[in-house]
């Protein structure tokens, strides 16, 4: 039976997939949280997703800021018992060499990709269990399954994003909590608009937040795309043949 959520969390709400999936799942009866660190963004889709007929919470907080966005993550799940968080919020922000010659960039970009899963994570996973009921999201990338040019940090933080959910999904099954580990491909958003590379399959931000929606409702352990023949071909030539066969569910 296909898994329905009425109260959500969504961190990196404010654009991209977060934007999408918050879009995606707006309607009467369902009570969003939604983080964002631009206001004007956050404000703008908190009002579309009102329109829709859901009950928006617009948190503008720093993933990062643990403390913050415990507090606010909190009162929201008292008022209204969070059944799943999506760990969206993350920055691609490597420069030449991969920021070898900076490292604050190579350390705010783990703060954000990896520190704020955790933050965002922290303070409702322990209540889910209390309720034994919920679903995890973490948003990783297919970029986390191969060290790639020019983003070292962006890639290594997506890595550890994805083996900790992938394994919290052991861990937690026997509370009743699913977890799923999300791997885009290259989707429209403010990471792709200026990256230096060709981008192979890129799809737009409402398709990826079908197919992530779809996943969740599932419990997929892993959701990967883009899915086809020529996603299949183009892996084939950058990762192994066992990753290719694992990222497309073969």
């Amino acid at each position: 039976m296909a898994k329905t959520f009425a109260s959500i969390v969504i961190t990196g709400a404010s654009s991209g997939i977060g934007e999408a999936l918050a879009l995606e799942y707006a309607a009467p009866g369902i009570a969003l949280a939604l983080n964002g660190r631009d206001a004007a963004r956050l404000q703008a889709v908190a009002e579309a997703c009102r329109a829709k007929g859901a009950t928006v919470d617009a948190g503008q907080i720093d993933v990062v800021d643990r403390e913050a966005l415990a507090a606010w993550l909190t009162r929201f799940d008292e008022a209204h018992p969070v059944d799943l968080v999506i760990a969206n919020a993350g920055v691609s922000i490597d420069k030449d060499n991969s920021s070898i010659d900076d490292f604050s960039i190579i350390r705010q970009t783990m703060a954000v990709n990896v520190d704020g899963v955790l933050n965002t994570v922290e303070p409702l996973v322990g209540r889910m269990i209390a309720r034994g009921r919920g679903q995890i999201a973490v948003v990783s990338s297919l970029a986390g399954f191969i060290g790639l040019p020019y983003s070292a940090s962006y890639n290594a933080s997506k890595a550890a994003v994805r083996v900790w959910g992938e394994s919290l999904r052991y861990v937690l099954r026997k509370n009743g909590i699913g977890v799923s580990v999300i791997c885009p491909g290259f989707v429209v958003s403010r990471l792709t608009a200026s990256a230096p590379f060709p981008m192979p399959f890129l799809m737009s931000a409402a398709r990826a937040a079908a197919i992530i929606r779809r996943g969740l409702a599932r419990n997929q352990a892993r959701i990967a795309f883009p899915i086809g023949t020529k996603a299949a071909v183009w892996l084939g030539t950058v990762l192994p043949g066992r990753w290719t066969a694992k990222l497309l569910g073969a």
